[in-house]
């Protein structure tokens, strides 16, 4: 699980900052956690940190290409 704070959505993209200073950006999330957090819409939702757990999925015709997608997304002491 990764500590990382939600940048923007962006062209269908989510970016988020990790704790490392890299931004990651995500392809797609999980239905479950966009029902919980609007990331498409809420902009109360920039700058917060998350907990966040993602995984990498692989094309199967491509080796090359992978999505990376959220998983698990957690709000930290919110304001």
């Amino acid at each position: 699980m990764e500590t990382a704070v939600f940048k923007k959505f962006e062209n269908g993209y989510y970016t988020f900052l990790l704790d490392n200073g890299d931004d990651m950006i995500f392809e797609e999330v999980h239905p479950r956690v966009l029902h919980k957090f609007d990331l498409k819409n809420d902009k109360l939702l920039i700058n917060e940190k998350f907990h966040l757990s993602f995984v990498e999925v692989f094309d199967d015709e491509d080796e090359d290409f992978i999505i990376y997608r959220i998983e698990y997304l957690e709000l930290i002491n919110p304001n």
